[in-house]
C-alpha cells in the first residue's frame, strides 16, 4: 500500500487566486465544482482508501508509515464526511429554491454522542471503511475508540434534541438546529475518595472533524446599555437599544444526515468572540492579561454548558448564554438564510422555532426587537408574526425547573427586552381580566411578572402567552401540564394545549448500538426497513412463542453482556460477570428519580445476608449498575453518589455476598457508554415519584433493546406499560392521585418504625457499616430520608421490594423472561422519534 496518495484535481487552473471578488460569472456557471453537482468519492473500496490518504498526505500532512492513531482517526473522519458533503450541499440549494417551511429546533443542548459510526452507518460505507483501513493495516476500532464524544448536552433533553434532529433528516424535513458550541460541555465526572469531582471535559482538544466554522457570518448580540424613544418623521414613536457591551457569535455548521435517503440537514452551533480579541497598546505596556479580557469575558459565554449558577455572576451568565444563541439564531436565518426582499409579514410560512424547555424562551422578545426596531413594525403586526413563529415544549413538572429570572438581572442585561416583556404582560393581562371579569387573584396568577419574593419574569408563562402550541411529553406529563402546572392557561386557552410523546431514533439505539440485535430483526423480519418504519417490529410478535429464536434472542443478550464486561474492565477497571442479571439505571441524579430507593433496595439485600436473615445462595445473582452525574451545586446529589459508591466498595469486596451481589458505578456516563451498557440490561429502574417524570427516553431504549422495566406509573412508563402488556411490565408505588393525597400528612419516619425491614435496611446504612465507621458521612442523606423524604422513597419501598420479589420470580424462568423482553422490543415501535416528529408536524408545525 502506498503511503502517498495522489492529489485530487479539484483546483481549477482559470482562477489560482482564493479571493471571490477574482472569480467571474463565467467560472461560476461552467466549472462543475462550482456551480454543482458536487461529486463524492466512489463508494468502492479503492475510492476510499485513495481519499482517505489523500486526506492523511494534504489534509494531516504525514505519511501513513508516520501516522500517528488521531492523524488517522482525522483523516478517517474527512473521508467519510467528504462522502457527505455532496448530499449536504444540495439538500441546502434543493431547500433554497423550494423555499420550504423550515423547522428551527432552539436547545441549549444537543447531545450527539460520536458521529464516526453514525455518520458511516448513514451513508452506508461501514463495511466499506473496515475494509479499507484493514487494506492500510489500520484497526478501524482504534479509530472509533479514538474519537471523543462532544461536550454540547447532560441529559435526556440534549438527547432527545439530537435524535429529532436524525428523525427529521431521515423523513427529508427541512430543519435547522440551532444551539450553542461549548468550548468544555458539561463536565468529565470522575471520583476521589467515592465522592464526585468535575473535570474540564477538553472534548475540543484533538480537533473535531464533523463542524464547519464559518467567521464570514458573525453576528453582533449586544448586552447592557439603554433604549430612547423617538418619534420618526411620520409621527411614529421608535425605540433604540444601546447596548454597553458586544460580543459576536461565530457559527459553526455540523452535519445532520438522514439515513441512507441522501439528505443531510444543518445544525448550526455558535461560539462566542470579542469584538477586538487583542489590545496591542496595553500588550504593549506589560498588561498581558488586560490585553485579553475583552476575548476572555467575552469567550466564557460559550465555555461551559449550565455555569454553576448558585452565585449571581452565574446567573448572569446562564442568561448571557440563552440570549446569546437565540440572538444569534434569529439574525441568522432573517438575515442570511431568507431571500432579502421577503415579506416578514408571512415569516410563519418560512419558519416556526421550537423552544425545547425554557432556555431559549427569550427568543420570543428577541424576535418582537427585531420586527419593531429594525424592521419598522407597529407592536399589532410584530405580535401578530411573533404569535404564529414560536411553539413551546415543556419538559419538567418540577416548578423549580421552570425558569424565572429577576426583573433587576434582566433589565440590567437585556433592557428593550425587559420593557416588550412588560408590554406583552399588560396586554395579555387585559384579556385575562375580559374572560374572566372579577377575578384579580386569577390575573396576578397567570401574569407573566412575579411579585414574590421578588420581582421576576415566568419564563414558562411568557412561552405560553406567546406560543402558538404548547406540549408536554408523554399522555400522563400533558394531562398534568394543563390540570396542574399551568391550569388557568389551559382553561383560557384550551386549544392551544396537546401532547406529542417522545421518541428515540432507532439508527443509534438499536442499528448502530446492537448489531447482533440488529442482524437478528433483519434476518427475521426479511430486511431492515424497521429502521425507518419502526412499527414494523409488531410483525415480530408470533417469534415470541418460537422456541429457537427466543434461544437467539437470549445468545444476542449473552453476547451484549461479554462485550459490555470487556469494556468496563479496560475502562473503569470493573470486574463484573456476564452470569448475573444486569439490573441498570442510568439518569441524572436527581432526588425525584429516586436512586435512593434503588439504593434501599440493594443494601436490604446486602443487609439480609449479613444479618443471617437470607442466605446468599437464595440470592438472585445480580449486577446493579449506576450512571449519573449531579450538578455541581447539587449538594444532596452528590452525597447520593457518594453513598452509592460508598456501598459499592463494601459489597464488592465481601466474599460473603461474591457471585450474587455486585454494584458498579462507572464514572462520566456518556452516549458512548449508553450504546454499550442499554443493549445488555436485562432490566430497566424508572422509579421516579408518579407525577414528577415528564416522560424519560431511558425508558424507550431499554424497552426497544429487550430489557423488562421496573417503573411507577409516571411519565412514559404509563405508555410502555399499556403498549407492552402488564405481564410484562413490573409495576410498582403510588399513582400520582395517590401521591398528591399523601403529601399535606406525609411523615417518613412513621414507615421506619412500621416497616421492621426497612427499619434495618436503614439502620445498616446509618452505623457507619460503608464508610468505616463514619456515622457523619451518611448522615445527610439519612436525615433527609427519615426527616423530609421530598419524593417519598419510604413510602414506595415497600411495594418496590414486593415487586423486585416479582422481578426475581420472573427471571429464574430464562425462557419466559425472553418471551417477555422479546415482545418489549416487538411493541416499542411506537417510541420512534420518527413518530415524535410526525406528531409535531401533524399537531404542532404544519409544516
Amino acid at each position: 500500500m502506498t503511503d502517498i496518495a495522489p492529489l485530487p484535481s479539484v483546483v481549477s487552473d482559470e482562477s489560482p487566486s482564493t479571493d471571490v471578488r477574482r472569480i467571474g460569472p463565467a467560472f461560476r456557471t461552467s466549472h462543475p465544482l462550482a456551480s454543482g453537482p458536487v461529486v463524492s468519492p466512489p463508494n468502492t473500496v479503492d475510492g476510499f482508501v485513495e481519499t482517505f490518504l489523500a486526506e492523511l498526505n494534504y489534509g494531516q500532512g504525514t505519511l501513513l508509515s508516520q501516522s500517528t492513531v488521531n492523524d488517522q482517526y482525522l483523516a478517517l473522519a474527512r473521508t467519510v464526511r467528504r462522502y457527505l458533503m455532496a448530499d449536504w450541499l444540495e439538500t441546502g440549494a434543493r431547500r433554497r429554491q423550494a423555499q420550504q417551511k423550515t423547522i428551527g429546533y432552539l436547545s441549549a443542548e444537543y447531545l450527539l454522542g460520536r458521529q464516526l459510526g453514525n455518520n458511516l452507518l448513514a451513508t452506508n460505507l461501514q463495511d466499506i471503511a473496515e475494509d479499507a483501513m484493514r487494506r492500510c493495516g489500520i484497526d478501524i476500532a482504534a479509530l472509533r475508540a479514538q474519537e471523543v464524544e462532544p461536550g454540547l448536552g447532560n441529559g435526556g433533553l440534549g438527547r432527545l434534541a439530537a435524535c429529532f434532529v436524525d428523525s427529521l433528516a431521515t423523513m427529508d424535513v427541512p430543519c435547522i438546529g440551532y444551539g450553542i458550541r461549548y468550548e468544555y460541555g458539561i463536565f468529565r465526572q470522575t471520583f476521589e475518595g467515592d465522592r464526585q469531582v468535575e473535570l474540564p471535559d477538553s472534548w475540543l482538544s484533538l480537533g473535531n472533524p464533523w463542524e464547519f466554522p464559518h467567521p464570514e457570518r458573525q453576528v453582533l448580540v449586544g448586552f447592557g446599555g439603554s433604549t430612547a424613544t423617538t418619534t420618526d418623521a411620520a409621527g411614529v414613536a421608535r425605540t433604540t437599544w444601546t447596548p454597553d457591551w458586544q460580543v459576536l457569535g461565530m457559527p459553526y455548521h455540523y452535519m445532520v444526515p438522514g439515513f441512507r435517503n441522501g439528505v443531510v440537514n444543518t445544525l448550526r452551533l455558535w461560539s462566542a468572540r470579542a469584538t477586538q480579541d487583542f489590545d496591542l497598546q496595553i500588550f504593549n505596556s506589560g498588561d498581558y492579561a488586560e490585553a485579553v479580557r475583552a476575548q476572555t469575558f467575552a469567550e466564557n459565554i460559550s465555555k461551559v454548558l449550565y455555569p454553576e449558577d448558585s452565585t449571581p455572576q452565574g446567573k448572569e451568565l446562564r442568561l448571557q448564554q440563552q440570549y446569546f444563541f437565540v440572538a444569534c439564531s434569529l439574525h441568522d436565518f432573517i438575515d442570511n438564510t431568507l431571500p432579502a426582499d421577503f415579506d416578514l409579514r408571512r415569516l410563519h410560512e418560512r419558519i416556526v422555532f421550537q423552544l425545547n424547555d425554557t432556555h431559549p424562551v427569550i427568543a420570543i422578545p428577541e424576535l418582537m426587537r427585531i420586527l419593531m426596531d429594525r424592521k419598522g413594525f407597529e407592536w399589532d403586526e410584530a405580535w401578530e408574526i411573533t404569535q404564529q413563529c414560536f411553539a413551546y415544549t415543556c419538559h419538567t413538572l418540577l416548578p423549580e425547573a421552570l425558569e424565572v429570572w429577576s426583573v433587576e438581572l434582566l433589565g440590567r442585561l437585556l433592557p428593550r427586552h425587559l420593557e416588550i416583556i412588560y408590554r406583552i404582560n399588560e396586554e395579555f393581562l387585559e384579556r385575562v381580566r375580559e374572560a374572566f371579569p372579577g377575578d384579580e387573584m386569577r390575573a396576578r396568577r397567570m401574569s407573566v411578572i412575579a411579585e414574590y419574593p421578588d420581582r421576576a419574569v415566568r419564563m414558562a408563562y411568557l412561552a405560553t402567552v406567546a406560543g402558538a402550541k404548547v406540549n408536554g411529553v408523554a399522555e400522563l406529563h400533558s394531562q398534568l401540564l394543563r390540570d396542574k402546572v399551568l391550569p388557568d392557561f389551559s382553561e383560557l386557552w384550551p386549544e392551544k394545549f396537546t401532547n406529542v410523546t417522545n421518541g428515540i431514533t432507532p439508527r443509534r439505539f438499536v442499528r448502530l448500538a446492537n448489531r447482533r440485535l440488529s442482524d437478528l430483526l433483519t434476518d427475521t423480519l426479511g430486511d431492515d426497513g424497521w429502521v425507518t418504519d419502526l412499527d414494523r417490529l409488531r410483525e415480530l410478535e408470533p417469534y415470541a412463542d418460537d422456541a429457537a429464536f427466543r434461544e437467539e434472542f437470549r445468545a444476542v443478550k449473552r453476547g451484549n453482556k461479554e462485550r459490555l464486561v470487556k469494556l468496563l474492565a479496560v475502562r473503569d477497571g470493573l470486574e463484573l460477570s456476564p452470569d448475573t442479571m444486569l439490573d441498570v439505571m442510568v439518569k441524572r441524579l436527581h432526588e425525584y428519580k429516586r436512586q435512593t430507593l434503588k439504593l434501599l433496595h440493594i443494601v436490604s439485600l446486602y443487609e439480609g445476608v449479613v444479618s443471617g436473615r437470607v442466605a446468599a445462595e437464595d440470592l438472585t445473582p445480580r449486577t446493579f449498575v449506576f450512571g449519573a452525574k449531579a450538578a455541581p451545586g447539587y449538594h444532596m446529589a452528590k452525597e447520593i453518589i457518594f453513598l452509592v459508591n460508598a456501598v459499592s466498595d463494601v459489597v464488592n469486596s465481601d466474599p460473603r455476598v461474591a457471585g450474587r451481589l455486585a454494584v458498579a458505578f462507572p464514572a462520566n456516563y456518556n452516549v458512548t457508554l449508553a450504546e454499550k451498557l442499554i443493549p445488555a440490561a436485562d432490566l430497566s429502574e424508572q422509579i421516579s415519584l408518579a407525577g414528577k417524570e415528564a416522560s424519560g427516553t431511558g425508558n424507550m431504549k431499554f424497552a426497544l433493546n429487550g430489557a423488562l422495566t421496573i417503573g411507577t406509573d409516571d411519565g412514559a412508563n404509563v405508555e410502555i406499560r399499556r403498549l407492552v402488556g402488564d405481564d410484562n411490565f413490573f409495576l410498582f408505588g403510588m399513582t400520582e392521585p395517590e401521591v398528591e393525597r399523601l403529601r399535606p400528612g406525609y411523615s417518613p419516619s412513621s414507615y421506619y418504625e412500621e416497616n421492621p425491614l426497612l427499619r434495618s435496611t436503614i439502620d445498616l446504612l446509618a452505623s457507619g457499616h460503608f464508610t468505616g465507621g463514619d456515622r457523619q458521612a451518611v448522615a445527610p442523606v439519612i436525615d433527609n430520608l427519615l426527616h423530609q423524604d421530598s419524593f417519598m422513597a419510604l413510602a414506595d419501598f415497600q411495594a418496590y421490594l414486593d415487586a423486585q420479589a416479582r422481578v426475581d420470580a420472573a427471571y429464574a424462568d430464562q425462557d419466559g423472561w425472553a418471551r417477555s423482553a422479546i415482545l418489549n422490543v416487538a411493541r416499542s415501535g411506537f417510541f420512534s422519534s420518527d413518530r415524535s416528529m410526525r406528531d409535531y408536524l401533524e399537531r404542532i408545525w404544519h409544516a
